[in-house]
Parts: structure tokens; C-alpha cells; sequence
């Protein structure tokens, strides 16, 4: 059985690609059943985020396999196939393990390290197992791929360093405070940025929110959303000794905040540190502030900087990771070779043994005359003669199963002796007591 995926991600497709192919989380029902009906496919998983779709399967026949997944991810979302082939990728078999394992442990994601996108597997997984569209093997393999990411995680720092500028301000805030837990934010300005920013320090845990702009109501709003206070913007010079971080992103042509104000606030705090953060572009905070004795001021440029380090350290832990898949893709490979390997032996011996114990039951209706102890002479040596006949292919598929070889070897063996091919649970049935006589 080979596993297949079919897809597109921020890699191959714009947006504007990307939006046309996506799956509605809330519909989902359709789409798995129709394509676990596709005749090539056995099991069906359809994983739909803002950066990828992809489709995984099972199928006896990858390269048919792909071609209906194809299709059916064009016709389902009405896209001429000519035009959506030209963003579509594909992969099987061990390359298809590696690609979703890759996928899981967030080594293929827009920001590397990135946790959501493993939610979103386990998401479609739980889908799948919902309306029954993964069975052995996807389930097997999609835990696998969970265990895998858990192993980046643990046993790397992939995911340890700040590559957003909003966080990289709470970061840069745990190494001037220690903590921040008991710290208190003036948010100057209510734009995305300082909001995105702001949520960060609210979900790490700083004490206090103090918010002003230049329109009240809009900085009363995003108070109450922080649970914070608004104060009015000509006031806020008079609050700052109040404050340990400053975050100020106003759009203002000219400076807010000036030095000789920094001196005299620092006075007021007694010299406790402060922390500014200006996203402004102009900037909003005079530069000469960063000369002021225990006070710290980052721009948008520095904080990009700080960006752009830890993005360099998250792809020096991108190679560990690497080593983490290849090392669970062997382990997977060998289980999934495993499930062809076992039906085969244990079909092939049921075939040959079914038809020794037809001949026999033949022979001992025309020889009538054999007595108890010769009848199991001659079953003892039927049945040794097969053992023997049977040793070397069994040897033979035991030995290439890992190799690239072995699925030509399993297949010629099933079709040479006409087999029937393996129960859906990857199970054969068992195989009669050698003790009971024909």
C-alpha cells in the first residue's frame, strides 16, 4: 500500500490560489467521503489552512491514485485542472512520510517553528476519524508524524526564539526585567501593531494596561479589551514614572517624546529601568532617549534585527529536526512494509497448504487401503516438501522488504499464485490448526 499526497502550499500557489482550493472546516463531510470513494483510494485525510491544502491517501496504485486526487481537487472547488496542475505537488511512498513529517514538525511552514500548524493536522485527523475516512494506516502514520513533532519540540529550540516584531518586544522585555509579571504597559497609539503587540504582554503577564491616542473612545475600547484604563493623550507625559514599558506606534510627523522628559521621569522612578518600544515609522521617541541612563529604547529596525537573529537560530535547530524525521522515516517504513509483507507470506502458505490438503484428501479416496500411521507418512512428507519449496521466497521477501525492491517482489509473488489481496484492516485470516487432518 502507498501513501500519496497531493497538494499546494505558500511555496507553489499565491493567494489567490490558495483561497479558490480551500475547505470550509465546517464541511468537511463531503469532501472526505467523496474522495475516500475515489476508486484508487483506500483512506482520506484533507489537511486546510491559509498557507496549504493538501490531501493524504492510501492507494495500491499511486500513480492512478494521483491522477484522481488531482482531479478531484479540481473539480470539487470547479478549477480548470490545466490551471491548478501548475501549482500542484506530489509525493509517495517514503517521500510522502518525509514530506508530512516535515509538514507536522513545522520544517515547511512560512515561519519555521510555527506551533498552529500541527493543530491543523490534528484537526483534519480528527475529522477523517470522525466520518471514518482514515483507517490503519493514515492513522498510524498521522500519530507518528504527532510523535515526530513532539520530538522537534523537546529535543530542539526551534520553536524558543521570538520571529514576530510584536513578540520579540515581550522577549527583549524578559531580558531587561527578568520578569514581567509585575510590570505595567502604556500603550501610546491604538493601530494593529501596538494592539498585536499588546496581547502578547497581556498573555505573558504584565500587571497593568494603560492606553492612550489621540481618540479617546478608540483608546477607552481597547482598554476595556485589556482590561486596562484610558487616559487622555495630552495627559500621558504625566503617567510615564508610573510605567516600566512604553509601546508607541501613533503615526505622528514629529517626536512625542524627547529626552529632557526621560531624564526627569527616570529622576522620578528613582532610577528603576524603563523599557521603550517605538514601531513608529516616523519614529515617534528621539533617538538621544537611548543615551538616558537605565533606559532602553528599540525601534522597528532594531526589533526587526532581533527578528531576523532568532530566525537564523530557529534554522540552525531546523537541521537537528531534519535528523529527527530521518530517523522516524525509517521506523515507519519498516511498519508500512511490514503490513505487505506479512498478508503475502501468510496468503501464499494458506494457498499452498489449501491445495496440498485438496490433493490429499484425493489421494487417500483412492487409496482406501492405507492404514493411520501411513497416511501420516505421506502427510509428513507433502508437507515437508512444501516448507522447503516455500523457503526461499519467503526468505527472499523477508529479506527485501526495506529495499527498493520489495514491494516488486510482494506484488509478483500475489500475482504469480493469484492472492487475494490483503483485508482492509491489513489482517489476513488465520490460517487452519496444521494439526487438524484433512
Amino acid at each position: 500500500m502507498n501513501i500519496i499526497v497531493v497538494g499546494l502550499s505558500h511555496k507553489t500557489a499565491p493567494v489567490e490560489i490558495r483561497e479558490r482550493v480551500a475547505f470550509p472546516p465546517t464541511a468537511m463531510e463531503k469532501p472526505l467521503r467523496e474522495m475516500a470513494a475515489l476508486p484508487a483510494i483506500s483512506e482520506a485525510v484533507i489537511v486546510s489552512t491559509c498557507n496549504r491544502v493538501e490531501l493524504y491517501a492510501t492507494s495500491r496504485d499511486a500513480e492512478t491514485g494521483v491522477v484522481q486526487l488531482k482531479r478531484f481537487l479540481a473539480e470539487h472547488h470547479d478549477i480548470p485542472l490545466d490551471e491548478l496542475d501548475a501549482h500542484l505537488y506530489e509525493v509517495r511512498g517514503e517521500e510522502a512520510i518525509h514530506h508530512v513529517f516535515r509538514v507536522a514538525a513545522s520544517l515547511d511552514s512560512m515561519v519555521i517553528g510555527e506551533p498552529q500548524i500541527l493543530g491543523q493536522i490534528k484537526t483534519a485527523y480528527g475529522y477523517a476519524t470522525e466520518f471514518k475516512t482514515a483507517g490503519l494506516i493514515l492513522n498510524r502514520f498521522l500519530h507518528k508524524a504527532f510523535s515526530v513533532a513532539k520530538r522537534v519540540r523537546t529535543e530542539t529550540k526551534i520553536a524558543s526564539n521570538a520571529v514576530s516584531v510584536s513578540f520579540a518586544a515581550v522577549e527583549l522585555s524578559r531580558k531587561i526585567f527578568d520578569t514581567i509579571d509585575d510590570k505595567t504597559v502604556l500603550l501610546i497609539g491604538a493601530g494593529e501593531m501596538c494592539e498585536l503587540a499588546a496581547r502578547h504582554f497581556v498573555n505573558n503577564g504584565v500587571s497593568k494596561v494603560l492606553v492612550t491616542n489621540r481618540t479617546f473612545e478608540r483608546a477607552e475600547k481597547l482598554a476595556e479589551e485589556f482590561q486596562g484604563r484610558a487616559i487622555a493623550f495630552d495627559d500621558f507625559p504625566d503617567h510615564l514614572h508610573q510605567v516600566d514599558i512604553v509601546l508607541t506606534s501613533t503615526g505622528a510627523p514629529n517626536f512625542i517624546l524627547g529626552h529632557k522628559k526621560v531624564e526627569e521621569v527616570i529622576r522620578q522612578r528613582k532610577n528603576k529601568p524603563m523599557f521603550f518600544i517605538d514601531i513608529a515609522v516616523p519614529r515617534d521617541i528621539d533617538p538621544k532617549v537611548n543615551k538616558v541612563p537605565n533606559v532602553y529604547l528599540y525601534d522597528v529596525d532594531d526589533l526587526q534585527g532581533v527578528v531576523q537573529a532568532n530566525l537564523k537560530e530557529r534554522h540552525k535547530e531546523a537541521k537537528k529536526a531534519e535528523g529527527i524525521v530521518d530517523q522516524e522515516i525509517g521506523q515507519f517504513h519498516k511498519w508500512l512494509a511490514s503490513l505487505e509483507l506479512k498478508p503475502t507470506i501468510v496468503s501464499l502458505r494458506r494457498k499452498i497448504e489449501e491445495i496440498r490438503r485438496g490433493e490429499l484428501e484425493k489421494t487417500f479416496a483412492n487409496l482406501k487401503d492405507l492404514d493411520k500411521k501411513e497416511k501420516k507418512a505421506i502427510e509428513a512428507l507433502t508437507s515437508a516438501i512444501i516448507n522447503k519449496v516455500l523457503h526461499r521466497p519467503t526468505t527472499v521477501l523477508k529479506q527485501t522488504q526495506n529495499d527498493a525492491s520489495g514491494d516488486s517482489y510482494v506484488d509478483a509473488v500475489r500475482v504469480l499464485f493469484d492472492l487475494e489481496p490483503p483485508q482492509p484492516d491489513g489482517e489476513e485470516k488465520p490460517l487452519p490448526d496444521p494439526s487438524e487432518k484433512p
